[in-house]
């Protein structure tokens, strides 16, 4: 379990934990993915007040040293505390220690929040991607010193 801030506990999760279910579906709900969790990933819950209030995973890809940053989510009522932000943070440390350097991600163009928490995180949007779906990445190596 990793604290980040006073309020908020990110821990790592099982793919068959209940309260990871409920936060998968509710995003879900509110138009997410529609798959269901890869047992490849690795999965994050942050904690508020005992409470389990965001989500978010890495999975390693085929490509030597990369992850994709995904299922990223935080409920509603605890939007815009910097939540998610936080839950970047913790998974790209993740990643890194797992040796995966490059994160990518995908977000749809129509999420306009979501792509500004990206691209102010340090990710960069790569080129030839359709306007229905945006691919981003970013090289955490450059952290390790």
């Amino acid at each position: 379990m990793i604290a980040y801030g006073r309020l908020v506990w990110i821990e790592g999760r099982p793919v068959l934990d209940p309260e990871l279910a409920a936060l998968i579906a509710a995003q879900q709900h509110e138009g997410g993915q529609g798959l269901a969790p890869d047992e490849r990933a690795a999965w994050f819950v942050a904690i508020v007040d005992g409470r389990a209030v965001a989500c978010g995973a890495w999975q390693p890809l085929p490509e030597p040293g990369m992850a994709e940053l995904k299922r990223m989510y935080v409920r509603p009522a605890f939007r815009g505390r910097g939540i998610a932000r936080q839950m970047i943070v913790a998974i790209e440390e993740e990643a890194l220690a797992a040796g995966r350097p490059v994160i990518r991600l995908s977000t749809g163009a129509s999420s306009p929040a979501a792509i500004a928490l990206y691209q102010s995180s340090g990710y960069e949007r790569l080129p030839g991607h359709g306007p229905a779906g945006l691919c981003f990445e970013k090289r955490l190596a450059a952290l390790v010193q």
